[in-house]
């Protein structure tokens, strides 16, 4: 009696490793798991009165989402990010950003279909891929971490099934520009397979970067799909709520599979993110200000470190992506800084990077004070080991 092997075949998830370590260091200060400081707005626990007013909605509703919260994403969708200018497209709701990912997946392949991921990759993607029995091809980005379009287009094989792209970028931090966004969405228009483009950070952009959606492009409707979350901007991580805009094709091979997988989204959640969404952008933008904010302070405390790291430009996220000239592998020096000097970061293995040491540090959760001293203890930690 064993596990299957695809489930074998995928990797560890990184941040349960990284949080038995921190418990076994009480007093660990944690730039590790990319979630925000902030809650939700108030609108949100406002509507659970309507939720409860109506026992009907501790029933089943319908699979692809409320009504009226597939309607508010389609109106916010619209407005703010230039989507449905041409028929052919349809928004569901999701439990989660990740939960939209694998039952994209789920949907255009088969086993041993591939997928074109760039590096360094957000783990869960990769797990996703490797846990359907399909293959990562992996292509890596420059040493700014931006997409290589020929890299991609090389990649592109007769079994490959979408090429995915993430911006603003975990977990680089990096935003792709338009010009880029749109090669690639050509690329796979000509290729004949999917855009799938993870849009989870869309209001993390700063120093003039533009958050750009492939599903706005004219001639995208047939082959783009974007995932969108409320995980991060409206803090609303452990409420499971996510939204995606997929080709009307896919529409009766997702209710199939979503109607599996969870039959519904979690119908309070959604009612809470009818709330968020009447509070609107602004609230996301006020509270993201604050992490703007502090972004020129976390990257003056980390310039001590420029002889044992290269520390590339961040213009979105929460994030900073080190590659760090050391001996030690990626998850050793993550053991060690946590074990020695109480401060958790994230080990590059997790996102594709075998090759080399890279680690990344995550400042929108905790309170500035808080992420200036974690910044402190991480600097002086890497000083020391690298000495």
């Amino acid at each position: 009696m064993r596990p299957s092997v695809r489930i074998q075949q995928t990797q560890d998830p990184v941040i349960p490793i990284i949080a038995d370590l921190i418990r076994q260091n009480p007093g660990t200060i944690s730039l590790g798991q990319g979630v925000v400081y902030y809650p939700p707005p108030k609108q949100a626990f406002d509507k659970l009165e309507r939720f409860f007013a109506d026992t009907n909605n501790h029933k089943y509703q319908p699979d692809l989402g409320i009504p009226e919260l597939r309607e508010a994403f389609r109106q916010k969708l619209k407005t703010e990010n230039g989507h449905f200018r041409e028929a052919g497209t349809s928004v569901i709701v999701t439990a989660g950003a990740n939960m939209a990912f694998l039952q994209a997946l789920m949907c255009i392949t088969d086993a041993d279909d591939e997928i074109v991921l760039q590096t360094p990759y957000y783990f869960n993607h990769e797990m996703a891929i490797t846990m359907i029995s399909c293959q990562p091809v992996l292509v890596p980005t420059d040493s700014n971490y931006q997409l290589q379009l020929d890299a991609i287009a090389a990649a592109i094989t007769p079994r490959t099934r979408a090429v995915l792209t993430v911006s603003p970028n975990n977990p680089t931090g990096v935003v792709y520009s338009e010009e880029a966004l749109r090669a690639v969405n050509r690329l796979c228009a000509e290729r004949g397979v999917y855009h799938i483009h993870d849009e989870a950070y869309e209001y993390f952009t700063f120093d003039g970067a533009a958050h750009v959606s492939p599903a706005s492009f004219e001639g995208s409707a047939g082959h783009t799909i974007s995932v969108y979350s409320l995980s991060k901007s409206y803090g609303f991580a452990s409420w499971r709520i996510a939204y995606m805009v997929l080709p009307d094709s896919l529409m009766p091979a997702m209710e199939k599979v979503q109607d599996t997988n969870i039959i519904c989204p979690p119908v309070i959640s959604q009612y809470a993110a009818l709330g968020a969404l009447e509070a609107g952008a602004n609230y996301c933008r006020e509270k993201i200000a604050t992490i703007g904010a502090l972004r020129p302070t976390v990257r003056v405390l980390l310039e001590p470190l420029r002889d044992h790291c290269a520390i590339p430009e961040a213009q979105g996220a929460f994030y900073h992506f080190l590659k760090v000239a050391s001996p030690y592998s990626s998850m050793e020096l993550a053991r060690r800084l946590i074990e020695e000097y109480k401060v958790a970061v994230m080990p590059g293995v997790a996102f594709g990077m075998t090759e080399g040491c890279y680690l990344r540090i995550s400042y929108g959760a905790l309170q500035a004070e808080t992420v200036l001293e974690g910044i402190g203890r991480f600097v002086e930690g890497m000083r020391e080991i690298m000495r």
